[in-house]
């Protein structure tokens, strides 16, 4: 089997640094780096092109001087605002048939807009906490849904990141002023009974769990002191790392079904194990945070079940390259 030509497709603005793990994945199994490309290229009013090749895709970046035929192409690390941009380019991608564990437009969106993700996991039957979507609401329908929900709340954007704008509501005074908060930036937002995820020692707590397939292949369980504060490791939380067999069964099991539910192939699921277990979201492309140990467990993996893909429609064996292929 000769080397593939892989294509890294990342938003160099985004700070977390995916893109490098998933380099040195690609580079570690292939022995060649892979082909990098800014995504604002092929995002709705961009330059870069897809072109037919035959019965391939040929890309085609004018901005960086590339033009190329790729074997699988990376989408990762894209914000979640800026991810319906980039609708046309997934289509283009399945109509072509390249190789990419990037999904569809629609699990991303379904995934990335956290309304849809509670209508899916209503339909679907998946453990979360009950949870109202809420669009510029009364000062009365603000509290009325509130109370409902016994006064102890957290408030989240429709669409964000890294728990930001996300805020412990758990008096009318903080219910106010997150309303106000998502009025001012004209989002909708979400009210959701608090899990009681705390620990005995007072840390608020909750689990990142890797699904690649049906499969957890990597496990986190996040610690925040800040009771009022979101479990991202972005807000303060420590990450202690768990593997897949240390995880509770339940929540192994109830990651995989949130995945699939939203349509997604590969995610990072954030859950506790109070309440029976329950999903507070499904992470698109999940933050990689510890080095060497999240490259191996989690990037390499997740470029592997590319390279296996591409293998079977070649007919060849499941199998990476190394350096000497």
């Amino acid at each position: 089997m000769s080397r593939p030509c892989i294509a890294l497709i990342a938003d160099p603005t985004s700070p977390e640094g995916c893109r490098e793990y998933l380099a040195d994945a690609v580079e570690l199994l292939t022995g060649a780096p892979p082909v990098r490309v800014d995504s604002r290229h092929f995002a709705t009013g961009g330059t870069g092109r897809g072109v037919r090749h035959g019965n391939r895709l040929r890309l085609q970046v004018p901005e960086q001087r590339l033009d190329f035929v790729p074997d699988v192409v990376l989408l990762y690390e894209i914000p979640p605002h800026h991810r319906r941009a980039l609708a046309g380019f997934q289509r283009l991608l399945e109509s072509h048939g390249v190789v990419t564990l990037a999904a569809g437009p629609d699990a991303w969106r379904t995934a990335t807009e956290k309304n849809l993700t509670v209508e899916r996991f209503r339909r679907d039957g998946i453990a979360q906490m009950e949870t109202a979507v809420l669009s510029r609401p009364s000062p009365r329908e603000a509290a009325d849904v509130f109370e409902r929900l016994g006064g102890d709340t957290w408030a989240r954007p429709v669409v964000g990141t890294g728990g930001n704008d996300t805020f412990h509501v758990d008096s009318p005074d903080r219910l106010e002023r997150a309303a106000a908060y998502y009025a001012d930036r004209g989002t909708d937002w979400l009210l959701s009974r608090d899990a009681g995820n705390v620990t005995a020692d007072g840390l608020r707590h909750q689990f990142r769990v890797f699904v690649l397939g049906d499969r957890v292949v990597h496990a986190r369980e996040h610690l925040q002191p800040a009771g009022d504060t979101p479990c991202n490791t972005c807000q303060g939380a420590t990450a202690v790392h768990l593997a897949p067999p240390d995880l509770p069964p339940r929540l192994a099991e109830l990651a995989v079904a949130a995945t699939t539910s939203v349509g997604l192939p590969f995610a990072g699921v954030d859950l506790a194990a109070e309440n029976g277990g329950v999903v507070f979201e499904v992470n698109v492309q999940p933050a990689f945070v510890d080095g060497e140990r999240e490259l191996h467990a989690v990037a390499v993996p997740y470029v592997q079940a590319h390279l296996n893909a591409l293998s079977r429609t070649r007919g060849g064996p499941r199998r990476g390259l190394t350096a000497s292929a």
